[in-house]
């Protein structure tokens, strides 16, 4: 259409082949479908034990685990300490393992001495009183004493096992001395608010269980 046409609103005499129909013929379909044979779908069993099927064992969550393949279940001889002295009943990987070792023994030891001091000193005030009464002050004087002396054990073990990892990282070995000087050390600044006096009775106090323990540790272990 000229631009004279659309200014007069004359329609154009040609053929509008926008919306003709195409006239392309449809492909021929050429599928054919395989034959239904019943023989072949009667056997199973080749589906069933074919490569493709995977094994019901190993879908299982935990299958292939096993002792050897887990690595957290056996402790590497590589990563234990390999410090002079370090190995006694339980074998340990560094200060790490000695401050929870000897931290948590040491606290239980305290708790049950400090609950049998109270059980022995409530039964002995309570005596000749009704059995109320009695049950009262034992239990009074087993929650006192046995707590008090577990978590003052419980301190000082975790202060001495600082100590004592420093000194022997320190000088490359741990021995008798370490455990002495460490207890020394751990007693005072238990006590170190009390003053001088207070302070040098529980230096020596822990340096000797310290050192008793050193001695009993390398003659039985």
């Amino acid at each position: 259409m000229s631009f004279w046409d659309k200014l007069t609103g004359r329609k154009s005499t040609k053929p509008d082949t926008s919306t003709s129909a195409p006239t392309s013929n449809p492909t021929a379909d050429s599928f054919q479908p395989t034959p239904f044979d019943p023989q072949e779908a009667q056997d199973v069993s080749s589906f069933l034990t074919g490569p493709s099927l995977a094994d019901p064992s190993q879908l299982h969550p935990l299958a292939g685990l096993n002792q050897q393949t887990l690595d957290y279940l056996s402790l590497e001889d590589s990563a234990l300490s390999d410090l002079p002295g370090s190995q006694s009943a339980l074998p340990s990987r560094g200060w790490s393992d000695d401050l929870c070792y000897g931290t948590g023994v040491t606290y239980l030891t305290a708790l049950t001495v400090g609950g049998a001091w109270g059980l022995q000193e409530g039964l002995r005030r309570s005596h000749a009183q009704p059995p109320k009464l009695r049950l009262n002050s034992v239990l009074n004087a087993v929650t006192r004493r046995g707590p008090f002396l577990g978590n003052s054990a419980g301190v000082i073990a975790m202060v001495y096992n600082g100590f004592n990892s420093f000194i022997g990282y320190t000088r490359g070995k741990h021995d008798s001395a370490n455990s002495i000087v460490a207890g020394a050390l751990s007693g005072m600044l238990f006590k170190s608010t009390r003053g001088i006096r207070p302070m040098m009775i529980s230096g020596g106090i822990v340096a000797s269980v310290a050192g008793a323990w050193a001695v009993t540790r390398k003659a039985i272990f």
